[in-house]
C-alpha cells in the first residue's frame, strides 16, 4: 500500500508538472496571438512527440520528456543587415548566430512579413515574453491561497502546551530548573496545559505573533491574562519576568543564534492548523517570494555543497537545490505521510506552489535563452530607439538578440551541467521530509 501511494504521489506531481508548464505556454501563445504574430507550434515537454493535433495555423502538442515546453514564433530575430538571410559562417560563434536566425524564419509563409516577432513594438514583445512566467506566479499565489485559507497551515497558536516551572535564559543550553532559579511568571500565576489565552493585559490575542509581542513589551509588568479553560474563562495575574530569548525578525520569525531581554512568561505554546485570512496570507506570500529570491542568489554558493552530497560523503542540507526528480520524490513521501488526507493534499499543493514561484522567478534572469534574456533584449531596443529620437539621431532598428546566441549556449551548458548534478544528488542522496 505504501509503495502504491508513493507511486500515486509521483504521478500527481507529474500532472501538476506538465499543466505548469503548459500555464506558462499558454501565456505566451494568447499574448502573440493577441499581437498578431504567428505561431506555428505550441509544445509541452521535449524530444519525440507523443500526441499532436492541429488546429488553425498552429499544431498543438505533447512530448516524450516532460521537462520544459515552448511556442515556436515565425520572425524571433531580425535578418541579417543585407535584409535577408545569410549563409552559413564556418566561424563556429557566427555559425550560431546565423542558425538562431535561420530557425527564426522556418515556415515563413506569403503575408507572413507582417506576423513576426521581432517587427512588435518593444513593450508587445516584453508582454509576450513576460507572459509565461507570470502565468506561473499567478498559478503559484492562487495555490498558495487555496492552502493558506482553505487548509490553514502549521503555526504556533495561544494554547497552553507545557508550563515552564522556572525561568531558563534561553542562551543556556538546559532544560533542568537549579535551586538557584525563580519560578515562571505562568506557573506562579496557575497557568495549565491545554488553557487557551483569550487576551493579555486586555489585549485579545487570536495569534500567536500578537501574544508573543506583547509579552516581550511587558518585562517587569504585572498583567491580567484571560484564559479559556475547558469553556471556562478564568482571569490569572502574572508578573512578567526579564529573560534572554531568541531575537524575532521584522517579520514574526526566530533570528537563530541571536538573543534579546525582553518579557518571558514561561509556557511553550501547542502547534495547530490555522487559516488564514487575505491579509495575512498576502504576507506570508511576500515573505516567501522575499525567501526564493534570497535563495537564488545564494544558489551558487550551495554548489560544493551538493557536490559533496553527490559524490562524497557530506550530507543533503533540507534547503539543497532539488530537481524534478528530487521534486517528485518529495510528492511521493507526502503520499506516505501518516497525516490526514487534507493535510496530504495541502502539502502537495504547497509543493506545486513552490515549483511554480520557482519557474517564475528563474525564467525572469535577464539570460538568454530564458524568458528574461528576451525581455532584456527588448528593454535595450526601446532605450536605445528612445534615445535615438530624443537626440534626433538615425532609428538604429530592431536590436539583434540573435548576436547574444553565444552567451545563451554557454548559460544553456552552464545550467545542463548544474541539472545533471542535482539529478544525481536526487537519486543517491535525495532531499527527505520524513
Amino acid at each position: 500500500m505504501t509503495t502504491l501511494m508513493f507511486i500515486l504521489g509521483i504521478v500527481l506531481f507529474a500532472v501538476g508538472l506538465l499543466f505548469s508548464i503548459a500555464w506558462h505556454e499558454l501565456g505566451h501563445l494568447s499574448t502573440a496571438k493577441l499581437f498578431g504574430i504567428r505561431v506555428p507550434q505550441y509544445m509541452v515537454g521535449f524530444g519525440p512527440t507523443i500526441w499532436s493535433r492541429k488546429k488553425g495555423e498552429t499544431e498543438y502538442g505533447i512530448k516524450a520528456i516532460p521537462f520544459g515546453g515552448y511556442i515556436r514564433m515565425i520572425g524571433m530575430f531580425p535578418p541579417g543587415p543585407d535584409g535577408r538571410l545569410e549563409a552559413r559562417s564556418t566561424s563556429p560563434w557566427r555559425g550560431m548566430i546565423e542558425d538562431a536566425r535561420s530557425a527564426a524564419f522556418e515556415e515563413l509563409r506569403p503575408g507572413d512579413e507582417t506576423r513576426l516577432f521581432y517587427t512588435r513594438k518593444p513593450w508587445k514583445r516584453v508582454i509576450v515574453m513576460f507572459a509565461g512566467p507570470f502565468m506561473n506566479l499567478v498559478l503559484a499565489f492562487g495555490l498558495f491561497l487555496t492552502v493558506l485559507m482553505g487548509f490553514g497551515i502549521q503555526q504556533q497558536t495561544t494554547t497552553v502546551s507545557s508550563v515552564s516551572p522556572c525561568v531558563i535564559a534561553q542562551t543556556e543550553k538546559r532544560e533542568e530548573c537549579k535551586a538557584s532559579d525563580d519560578k515562571s511568571p505562568a506557573a506562579a500565576a496557575g497557568m495549565k496545559a491545554g488553557d487557551k489565552i483569550v487576551s493579555f493585559g486586555g489585549v485579545r490575542t487570536e495569534d500567536w505573533n500578537t501574544l508573543s509581542d506583547l509579552i516581550r513589551d511587558s518585562a517587569g509588568k504585572e498583567v491580567p491574562i484571560v484564559v479559556d479553560r475547558k469553556g471556562e474563562q478564568l482571569t490569572l495575574h502574572a508578573k512578567i519576568a526579564t529573560n534572554w530569548v531568541v531575537k524575532k525578525d521584522s517579520s514574526g520569525a526566530y533570528v537563530e543564534g541571536k538573543y534579546v531581554q525582553a518579557g518571558f512568561l514561561g509556557f511553550s505554546s501547542a502547534t495547530g492548523v490555522v487559516k488564514q485570512d487575505f491579509g495575512d496570507s498576502v504576507t506570508w506570500m511576500t515573505d516567501r517570494v522575499g525567501d526564493a529570491v534570497d535563495s537564488l542568489v545564494a544558489l551558487p554558493s550551495k554548489i560544493p555543497a551538493l557536490w559533496d552530497a553527490a559524490f562524497g560523503d557530506g550530507p543533503r542540507e533540507p534547503d539543497s537545490p532539488m530537481g524534478i526528480v528530487g521534486a517528485a520524490r518529495v510528492s511521493g513521501e507526502i503520499a506516505t505521510l501518516d497525516i490526514p488526507a487534507s493535510q496530504q493534499l495541502a502539502t502537495f499543493v504547497f509543493l506545486l506552489a513552490g515549483f511554480n514561484l520557482s519557474l517564475f522567478l528563474f525564467n525572469m534572469l535577464p539570460l538568454l535563452p530564458l524568458d528574461g534574456g528576451h525581455i532584456a533584449g527588448a528593454l535595450w531596443e526601446s532605450l536605445r530607439r528612445n534615445t535615438a529620437k530624443v537626440l534626433r539621431r538615425p532609428d538604429p532598428g530592431p536590436f539583434d538578440v540573435a548576436k547574444l546566441m553565444p552567451v545563451a549556449y554557454v548559460v544553456a551548458g552552464i545550467f545542463i551541467c548544474f541539472t545533471l548534478l542535482v539529478l544525481v544528488a536526487d537519486v543517491v542522496n535525495p532531499v527527505r521530509i520524513s
